[in-house]
């Protein structure tokens, strides 16, 4: 009896501290992801599977979303405390006066490309001339197709531009086109390899774009500064950390209970990824950001000036 009286009293204790896992679950927060579960969000899913976020007092819940466009828009509503962004895209949201804020880097080198088959006549950007080349999304793409052409002598009117929505490798391997630009590196190649048909990649870093980062992660202005946001971003170094030193245990991790992620190009994506992951992905580079703005503003991708970069991009504290 006496035994049973301290259990129930321990228990009690337990309760009101907080002891039991549901009162561990810890301060919630909600990640939209950018695009279904892929190895470009590895990070995030080692760092959930590990227990990091846990152990900094989190509830953390990964989301896809069901339309790509929404996720920063929800976290400037107030809807959700973090989305997986792009650069590009936050710096155009910013301009546009959504009260967003990067806070984190998950890749920190470009993924776009412009890919063509690999037996293509296509040597160098100086042959698309008079080629078809296909995107998928308007704007950003076509000013990365503009920028290189115009590093070798052409303009946008020297080739034929067609929209292949999301179909870039098909659009190759059919010939339906001559050439993609948009295609990410670490995916399309690996895609074209699988069936067969391989391609070539000319990066856009090396033909007049500015470095960028290819994804980011941003939450709202008015909450960046909460501190539950420093110990997401401490928990992500802690993901990230792993991975690169234990890949092969951090792709179990990865597919744990997400079997259908388990086939040959995710695989080859896993490992053309882990070299371009932030391994500091809290850490921003200003001289970086402040000059891929002025490259958007140069090609009309936003209409104002940045605004002072500390209203848009930090280094949380």
């Amino acid at each position: 009896m006496k035994h049973l009286f301290k259990t129930v009293v321990l228990t009690a204790l337990m309760v009101i501290f907080g002891f039991f896992p549901s009162a561990m679950a810890g301060e919630k927060m909600t990640v939209l992801l950018d695009w279904f579960v892929n190895p470009d969000h590895a990070p995030l899913f080692v760092a959930l599977e590990k227990g990091y976020f846990e152990n900094q007092g989190l509830n953390v819940e990964i989301i896809a979303p069901s339309n790509p466009n929404d996720p920063p828009k929800l976290v400037a509503a107030g809807k959700a405390d973090i989305a997986v962004s792009y650069q590009h895209q936050h710096q155009m949201q910013v301009d546009q006066g959504l009260p967003l804020t990067r806070i984190a880097t998950l890749i920190a080198t470009p993924l776009n490309a412009l890919v063509v088959l690999e037996k293509s006549d296509i040597k160098t950007i100086a042959d698309l001339k008079g080629k078809t080349v296909g995107y998928s999304v308007g704007g950003f793409e076509t000013v990365l197709l503009k920028v290189m052409l115009e590093k070798e002598g052409l303009q946008l009117t020297d080739v034929n531009l067609v929209n292949v929505n999301f179909s870039l490798s098909p659009s190759l391997i059919s010939k339906k086109t001559d050439a993609v630009v948009g295609a990410f590196r670490n995916f399309e190649l690996n895609q074209m390899d699988i069936e067969k048909k391989p391609g070539r990649a000319f990066y856009v870093e090396e033909y007049g774009i500015p470095a960028y980062d290819e994804l980011i992660l941003v939450a709202n202005t008015d909450k960046a500064k909460e501190k539950k946001f420093r110990k997401f971003v401490d928990a992500l170094e802690q993901g990230v950390q792993f991975l690169i030193n234990h890949p092969d245990e951090s792709w179990d991790l990865f597919i744990r209970g997400r079997e259908s992620l388990n086939d040959e190009l995710n695989r080859r994506a896993w490992a053309d990824t882990l070299p371009r992951f932030a391994l500091r992905p809290g850490a921003l580079d200003r001289h970086r950001y402040t000059r891929f703005a002025r490259f958007l503003k140069d090609q009309g991708m936003i209409q104002k000036d940045a605004p002072p970069l500390d209203t848009w991009a930090v280094e949380l504290e």
